[in-house]
């Protein structure tokens, strides 16, 4: 496993998690779910999104690329929740404040291909991980798309940074494991990337 690389098992507990499910849904309800498409194919994600914070993280037609507005509405992003903002200054103390938070909304069937996050200005900061809902299978390798690598299963309230060696690593989840959420209903996940876009 690349330098850098931390798993956090329960950071949350189930009091936090509900208590920042209720605050994801605060966000969903200002800034809907959209469907991302694949530059050039227009192919839609298998993933649903949306983001808080000063910006948000975006993909259809013109590329990938961070910016201030939801694509649909054309609203401001909502504030990141301040029990991410607190999870994040524990964590990566020495990285500035977050800029941007992805709500990424996992169906039963929904997976998410090998990619390293790198549309950033930046790669000083880590990137900060939350799962809630059902487990996943989370695959990390290396920085190369060749490298090894290795599958591990996150649970509702686990957190993962990536920093380091570890910023630019290949990962993605390969499949939710279905009966496994006792907080979201229909075995959905949701996953929150916090990120630092700017230097």
């Amino acid at each position: 496993m690349l330098p850098g690389f931390r798993i956090l098992p329960g950071y949350f507990d189930r009091a936090a998690q509900e208590r920042l499910l209720d605050e994801i849904r605060a966000v969903v309800s200002a800034a809907p779910l959209f469907l991302p498409r694949m530059p050039g194919t227009g192919k839609p994600f298998s993933v649903r999104m949306s983001n808080c914070g000063p910006l948000g993280w975006v993909a259809d037609a013109d590329g990938y690329r961070y910016q201030p507005t939801h694509p649909v509405t054309g609203a401001p992003w909502p504030p990141i929740p301040g029990l991410l903002r607190d999870a994040w200054h524990d964590l990566c103390p020495q990285a500035p404040d977050p800029q941007a938070c992805l709500v990424n909304y996992y169906s039963a069937e929904a997976r998410l291909g090998l990619h390293q996050d790198r549309d950033e200005e930046t790669f000083d900061a880590p990137v900060l991980s939350v799962s809630l809902g059902a487990t996943a299978v989370f695959r990390i390798g290396g920085t190369t798309r060749r490298a090894p690598t290795r599958s591990l299963r996150l649970g509702s309230g686990d957190v993962v940074v990536l920093g380091g060696e570890a910023r630019l690593a290949f990962h993605g989840i390969d499949r939710i494991v279905k009966g496994t959420s006792e907080l979201v209903t229909d075995d959905g996940r949701i996953n929150l990337t916090l990120r630092r876009v700017g230097p």
